[in-house]
């Protein structure tokens, strides 16, 4: 299908579209995202005068929030992307497009009353395209070093989700506040591990899963990731207020990460299949 036909597709079935520069996603409307529409005569004009046009539509609003997962030389948002999708944050998913970085879209559907703005979560190669936003959509591409590369449509989900950006944003942000228990040689292991364990149960919400993966990866780094201190670790996050499935999934992803074996899951889920 041409760029063109997707348009004309995307429009008649009431969803606004407007046009980018080929090769990359500057927008070559005067007012951008703004200029979005679903009449077909606009968007023929775009396209007689640009026929090699990169297609994109606005998120938010009455559309569809996108989770942008990059990869990139300097780090990949995919190890963090199957963490909030096994801590329940990404379910129910409309569509999946790969990405020209080897990424991936997440498309949901929206609450037309409720505002979500487009944010961008430094480090974690993750952002947000809601209110204020906008994508390239299939079958755009873009210039990368290895040649254009186009964004595929690889997977449509149940779309009975909504994503809450506020929690993902939260879940993706490190932990603040005052700095975790000393782990100095004065103490023994039992006391630091008992300090850490109150630690992780009294973090503010907003901060518990983020401080529960570092105190995860400090016991995995210790070589202390058997199943008793483990153990108390869960109990501590659930005291915290976080769900059973989000505890067993973060600190399992703490293990992998820090290249330990992981604990004996409490809770066994079934793959999304989100990985690449």
């Amino acid at each position: 299908m041409t760029r063109r036909d997707a348009a004309l597709r995307f429009a008649a079935a009431g969803l606004p579209v407007f046009v980018c520069v080929p090769g990359g996603k500057r927008p070559l409307t005067r007012h951008g995202f703004h200029d979005a529409t679903i009449e077909a005569s606009q968007i023929q004009g775009w396209f007689d005068r640009w026929p090699e046009a990169n297609l994109a539509i606005p998120t938010g609003g009455a559309r569809f929030d996108v989770v942008d997962v990059d990869v990139r030389p300097s780090g990949s948002g995919m190890p963090t992307l199957r963490r909030a999708d096994a801590a329940g944050l990404l379910d129910g998913w409309a569509c999946r497009v790969t990405t020209p970085s080897g990424g991936q879209h997440l498309y949901f559907n929206t609450e037309p009353s409720r505002q979500q703005r487009s944010w961008t979560s430094a480090g974690t190669h993750i952002d947000f395209r809601g209110d204020g936003g906008y994508v390239l959509v299939p079958p755009s591409a873009v210039d990368t070093p290895a040649g254009p590369d186009s964004y595929r449509l690889c997977a449509t989900g149940t779309g009975s989700g909504r994503v809450d950006a506020g929690r993902l944003r939260r879940f993706l942000t490190p932990p603040a506040g005052p700095s975790p228990p000393p782990s100095g040689p004065a103490r023994s292991s039992r006391a630091r591990w008992e300090g850490l364990a109150t630690w992780v149960a009294t973090r503010p919400e907003g901060t518990r899963n983020a401080s529960l993966f570092w105190a995860a990866c400090r016991v995995a780094e210790a070589g202390a990731a058997e199943t008793p201190v483990m153990l108390l670790l869960r109990d501590a996050a659930l005291r915290s207020g976080l769900g059973e499935r989000e505890v067993t999934a973060t600190i399992r992803s703490a293990s992998h990460t820090i290249g330990s074996a992981s604990p004996q899951p409490v809770v066994r889920r079934p793959q999304h299949g989100l990985s690449r």
